[in-house]
């Protein structure tokens, strides 16, 4: 994985747990790679994995079974979009709306590119 260098390592990690769940390639209560595991495939220290652990477990999205490993809670999925929707509102959206505004975009200009791409099979 290639990391992007204006957001901390561990949550640029967390993106991609959340990039599953979202795509629904782990369910509620399914166990996730461990810590170890992840480490190896993301190329970090297993201290920087734990770390993206310990966040994702304290926003309820897994949970530890001691001597079992981590998995995916029941509302996970629930709580990672209100996590992302909140985010993407308070740091996406801004810039995006700034940018239409010198562009000269509208609101009817976007349902126009939407529609479209949803029509190409998008979504």
């Amino acid at each position: 994985m290639e990391f992007k260098e204006n957001q901390a390592i561990y949550l640029q990690i967390a993106d991609r747990f959340f990039e599953n769940i979202l795509q629904k390639k782990w369910d509620s209560g399914d166990k996730i790679p461990s810590i170890r595991d992840m480490a190896v495939e993301f190329e970090v220290n297993p201290n920087t994995t734990m770390r993206t652990f310990n966040y994702l477990q304290d926003k309820g999205i897994i949970y530890n079974k001691r001597g079992i490993g981590y998995f995916l809670a029941e509302d996970g999925l629930e709580k990672t979009i209100a996590l992302k929707k909140e985010q993407f509102i308070q740091e996406e959206l801004p810039v995006f709306f700034r940018t239409m505004q010198l562009l000269g975009l509208t609101i009817e200009d976007l349902k126009k590119y939407a529609q479209a791409w949803s029509n190409e099979g998008a979504v």
